[in-house]
């Protein structure tokens, strides 16, 4: 399976531009994909005013990510602010190549940033199942908390969205490959790059992570499209072999 990792920067509140800004990304590649990621609130940059932004599933940007999909005949997946019975999610969304969706509901808000404040948690973890692998999506500060991500569905593809800032990036760095190597499973990374309204820098660091912790595609700082190819027949031979998740501990999340 080939994966587009898309990094950019993101402008500041405002879906239109970016959905435009985005387009021009996908549409600039001819290399054929199965999948394509787009950071943590690809339409807004990380925003605590989500009355400013939010949409619901029936929204421009949702409608915006089934046509791409289509267009491309290629999944496509990233967060955006969703609005829904009351309540703000920072919600992922995966879009099928037919427009079928699912979604993710960020469960770990970032209380640093007030994120609990204005944000509804999500409560249930997703996997995909897409062109026979299965993809556990989650969104950036889920990355600290290995518990939530531990590997108990056999997923092949962990994904983290983000907007990870350039003071804390070699937590991020860590942790993508720890995930990968106590998950035994392709980790892949893709954060936003430049400046937002609060002044926060991003350096990117988008990166995919094989299933033993060796880079397929060492952290990018520039702006780009970075394609990555999958191979299951060869994760599931090393698991085979090395059978390390066969001994993990057994746990319930309350």
């Amino acid at each position: 399976m080939k994966v587009a990792l898309i990094q950019t920067s993101l402008i500041w509140e405002n879906p239109i531009e970016n959905r435009s800004h985005l387009a021009q990304k996908i549409t600039g590649f001819i290399q054929d994909v199965d999948l394509i990621v787009l950071p943590e609130m690809f339409s807004s940059g990380f925003t605590m005013n989500p009355k400013n932004v939010a949409e619901t599933m029936q929204g421009e940007t949702v409608s915006w990510l089934q046509h791409m999909a289509k267009a491309k005949n290629c999944a496509i997946t990233g967060s955006l602010v969703i609005q829904e019975k009351g309540n703000f999610y920072n919600r992922l969304v995966f879009v099928f190549p037919n427009g079928e969706i699912q979604h993710y509901d960020k469960r770990h808000l970032f209380t640093l940033a007030g994120e609990d404040k204005v944000f509804t948690a999500g409560t249930q973890k997703l996997i995909v199942e897409y062109k026979g692998y299965k993809i556990c999506p989650m969104v950036c500060y889920d990355l600290r908390f290995p518990v939530f991500a531990r590997n108990v569905e056999e997923y092949d593809v962990l994904i983290y969205v983000a907007n990870w800032p350039k003071p804390r990036v070699n937590a991020w760095d860590i942790l993508l490959k720890a995930r990968a190597v106590e998950n035994m499973c392709y980790t892949i990374g893709v954060n936003r790059i430049g400046e937002d309204e609060n002044n926060h820098e991003y350096i990117g660091h988008s990166q995919a992570v094989d299933f033993l912790g060796n880079y397929m595609k060492e952290p990018e700082e520039k702006d780009g499209v970075f394609i990555v190819e999958l191979d299951k027949e060869l994760l599931l031979k090393t698991r085979s072999k090395l059978a390390f998740l066969d001994d993990k501990d057994e746990f319930k999340l309350l």
